[in-house]
């Protein structure tokens, strides 16, 4: 990914007001991210612990989505994230829902995925990052496929909010 500016970060929001796109926290220190190791910049709202945020490359254009997390995991069970199917605790993945950016006449104005709730699916794909597997097989998929793997399931969600 491409290194953005805040403003540019800012403009991309689809599915929020231009007002709320203004207020959001953005990232500090953006100069100091790894920008050739992401897919897509997501955070989490210091101020607002249910509130996310991801901004992707997307059909050519730049688009930010603003997302909610519903349920914050716990128990036992391990759970999958849905764009890198790295499989975490059940509390490394929440329910991430964002409001559709237009409405299409139905009643379902949100749409949900189960990411991983740190928003680093780039990293696990490129295996920068790792989840503890005790017992679970290892992916036998390249870094190359594990990343357009994720490329392509976050292309499927934003669509959906489109």
């Amino acid at each position: 990914m491409k290194e953005l500016t805040e403003l540019a970060i800012r403009a991309s929001f689809v599915n929020c007001s231009k007002g709320a796109a203004q207020r959001l926290t953005v990232p500090h220190l953006l100069a100091d991210l790894p920008w050739e190791d992401l897919d897509f910049l997501g955070w989490q709202d210091p101020g607002a612990p249910d509130r996310s945020y991801i901004v992707a490359e997307h059909s050519g254009e730049l688009i930010g989505v603003e997302l909610r997390r519903v349920g914050g995991g716990g128990g036992r069970r391990r759970s999958m994230c849905s764009i890198c199917l790295t499989t975490h605790p059940s509390s490394g993945v929440v329910l991430m829902t964002g409001h559709r950016a237009r409405r299409t006449g139905d009643t379902y104005h949100t749409v949900g995925t189960y990411m991983c709730s740190d928003l680093a699916c780039s990293l696990y794909a490129r295996e920068k990052k790792r989840v503890q597997r005790a017992g679970a097989p290892e992916e036998t998929l390249s870094v190359e496929e594990k990343i357009e793997r994720a490329k392509t399931n976050l292309a499927v969600f934003l669509d959906k909010i489109l």
